[in-house]
Parts: structure tokens; C-alpha cells; sequence
């Protein structure tokens, strides 16, 4: 079993549970070099993982915690972070204590290693991979893109759509797509939008004479633009007491290709605890050399070329 999937992806899966089983069935995971998950308890004051399994107690040593946390390239709010979480991890060696109990040696370091080696390194700008979204910051989305190792989705490549935050478009812990913009040494860029299609493919989600729902995503003099996806925005009349992040009702009055618009009329504008939406993927696997946004008929050129 090979896995470089973001890690909690692996945790339950059958293959993962098997090799979970027993001390004899983890030292076969130990002689076969496969990478196992399983939730981190704590973290001493060593900064050394403790790792739950069925029959003894897993030790991540600190410095085989992460790449980078012997060198000092990666901080240890690496590992602190990862308490009550999944991690990845090989199997070292299986110790005996005075009282003849297992206690077993691990390295997520190691799953870390094999995984930039035989995956990451691999990447080139244009393909598209999953990803699993770990925390939001003003400028952007950290991803894990393969066990534990980061990766940064700027704000402005999340969507076409323009958000506040990047917590308007997704939430710790999700599960999502994205695509390889680039390489900074060993680092890999990300993009997302590229993913969620096009103006065409948006806009044939809708037609007009509908009253769909929408979220208000900037109030401007000359009107108030309301996103219908996360690659499509209408742009509505002015109307009093109307704030960005509310919801809203909107009424679709034409989609004009040739100009790449939306009129809308606004129904309704409401508060509402908007949890971020679903997001539906046009692109979710392969490659993609180049991506155009923009429609034929527009005469304009908005495109991603990787």
C-alpha cells in the first residue's frame, strides 16, 4: 500500500485498518516500508508525538516529526498542531519496556521523505491534485498536498469570484482539489480557480427569469456585485442597508456571453450564517496546459497558462 494522499485521507481505509490489527501485522508494515496513519493523543514536553494504537503506545520522536524540525526550517507548532489530528508515519522499530509491553518507534519524517521523493517532486505546473485544506490565514489557504507537507493557495487564486477571507470559500479539514501553478525551490504554488469553470460553463447553470440565491460579495456607487458560484458574479442596481457577506435572493434578468455579464434585480437580503457551499468541480484530475475563462464572443483573453 502506497499512499501519498493528504493525511487523513489513508486513516480508513481497509488496507490502513489491516496493518492496525496487531504488533504482528505493523511489524509486516515495518518489513514492507508501507506508511500507516493513526490519531497523535498528545505531544509531550519533549515536543515527541504520541500516537494511538489498539495495542500499545506509538512515540513520534520530535525530530522525526516532520522535515525540517531537525534543521530548524520547520517549527515545532508543526507537531503541537497536530494533537487530536491523523498523522502519517512509518514504522521504525518495536521496543519492549520492563514489563515486556510494546512501545513503538515511528517516523512521519520518514512518510514525509518518501512522499516528496516518489510524488512531489514529480508535480509540473498543470496538474491537478487533491488536497485537504489545514488553516486559513487573510492571504490565503494552507493545504496539505500529501502527507502533512504544505502548500499555499493565495486568496486571490481561490476562486474568480472575489472573497474577503479565505474562510468565505472553504473550512479546516476540507477535502478539495487544486492545481500545481508553479515550483519555489522545493516548494510547490497552487492555484484553485482554474478548477471551478469557466464563465460559459457557469453561466449555463442559469437562465433568465429565475430567482436564485446568492452571497453579496462587494457594494459599490454604481451597484452591488452577487456571486451565483464561485467563478460567476452578477452585478445588481444599488439598494439601501445591502452589506458584503450577506445572503441573498436574486432575480436573473439576462446573461449577456458577449460581454461577460449578469444583470440581476435583488428580491431579498438577509443575514444568515453561511456555512461555505459545496464546491462543484469542473476539473477535479488529470492536467491542464491551459485554461480560458473567457468567452468567445467577448473578444477578451482571460486565461491560465501552466
Amino acid at each position: 500500500m502506497t499512499n501519498y494522499l493528504p493525511e487523513g485521507r489513508v486513516f480508513n481505509l481497509p488496507e490502513n485498518r489491516y496493518y492496525l490489527k496487531s504488533e504482528e501485522r505493523l511489524l509486516e508494515a515495518c518489513r514492507m516500508g508501507i506508511t500507516l496513519e493513526s490519531r497523535a493523543l498528545m505531544c509531550d514536553r519533549d515536543h515527541d508525538l504520541i500516537v494511538e494504537l489498539p495495542f500499545g503506545r506509538g512515540l513520534i520522536p520530535r525530530i522525526e516529526g516532520a522535515v525540517g524540525i531537525e534543521e530548524g526550517t520547520t517549527r515545532d507548532i508543526a507537531l503541537l498542531s497536530r494533537v487530536n489530528k491523523t498523522v502519517c508515519f512509518k514504522v521504525m522499530e518495536v521496543r519492549k519496556n520492563a514489563a515486556g509491553e510494546g512501545e513503538y518507534i515511528l517516523s512521519r519524517r520518514q512518510a514525509q521523505e518518501e512522499c516528496m521523493k516518489n510524488s512531489i517532486s514529480k508535480l509540473v505546473p498543470g496538474d491537478v491534485i487533491p488536497a485537504r485544506v489545514t488553516h486559513l490565514e487573510s492571504f490565503g489557504a494552507f493545504v496539505d498536498i500529501g502527507c502533512g507537507i504544505p502548500s499555499l493557495i493565495p486568496i486571490d487564486a481561490i476562486s474568480v469570484s472575489r472573497i474577503s477571507h479565505p474562510g468565505d470559500r472553504f473550512f479546516n479539514g476540507q477535502d478539495i482539489f487544486a492545481v500545481v501553478s508553479g515550483r519555489d525551490g522545493d516548494r510547490i504554488c497552487l492555484s484553485h480557480k482554474e478548477l471551478l469553470g469557466t464563465w460559459a460553463e457557469n453561466s449555463a447553470l442559469f437562465a433568465p427569469g429565475e430567482t436564485v440565491g446568492g452571497v453579496v460579495r462587494s457594494v459599490e456607487d454604481y451597484g452591488i456585485f452577487i456571486e451565483l458560484t464561485p467563478n460567476l458574479a452578477g452585478l445588481a442596481e444599488p439598494k439601501e442597508n445591502v452589506r458584503p457577506g450577506q445572503a441573498a435572493s436574486v432575480y436573473i434578468k439576462a446573461l449577456i456571453p458577449e460581454k461577460m455579464k449578469v444583470k440581476l434585480i435583488i428580491v431579498d437580503v438577509f443575514d444568515d450564517l453561511c456555512f461555505p457551499g459545496k464546491l462543484d468541480y469542473f476539473i477535479d484530475s488529470g492536467r491542464i496546459d491551459r485554461w480560458v475563462y473567457s468567452t468567445p464572443e467577448s473578444g477578451r483573453d482571460i486565461a491560465t497558462v501552466f
